[in-house]
């Protein structure tokens, strides 16, 4: 197995396990949620796109290694569950490997950001964010 790949299944960890516990098994079908943080948000990004990724057995197997990490969230052997899911998908798929190291920051990058006053927000990446009352938003 590639060193490359094993560095980023390293570092996609704590993304997708914080993606599995805010989302549970919804985390295929589910839009980003600005109630969610960041963190949780890239890992429900990731595993979006390896699940877009698969055949229909690849689908499943992930989303059976999803849903037991979702029920046993203090279950180590759930999460690696899906890292070698995810990790198997990267061996298949070197454009999947490119994807996703586009997602995540580069190695020792830190981002330091400060929000400040009523209603401010602080995002390194955002869709939308409102923060005035009544508001509408249409599609």
């Amino acid at each position: 197995m590639s060193a490359e790949i094993v560095q980023l299944v390293e570092q996609a960890g704590p993304y997708l396990a914080t993606a599995v516990s805010a989302y549970g098994a919804a985390v295929f079908t589910r839009a980003e949620s600005a109630a969610v943080d960041a963190t949780a948000n890239l890992g429900r990004r990731i595993l979006q796109a390896v699940w877009r990724r698969r055949d229909e057995r690849g689908r499943a197997e992930l989303e059976a290694a999803v849903q037991d990490a979702a029920e046993a969230p203090d279950d180590a052997d759930a999460a690696a569950a899906v890292r070698l899911q995810v990790r198997r998908a990267l061996r298949e798929d070197a454009e999947l490997l490119a994807e996703l190291a586009r997602l995540l920051p580069a190695a020792g990058e830190t981002v330091q950001v400060t929000a400040s006053g009523e209603r401010s927000i602080a995002a390194r990446t955002i869709g939308t964010a409102v923060t005035g009352d009544h508001t509408t938003i249409r599609p």
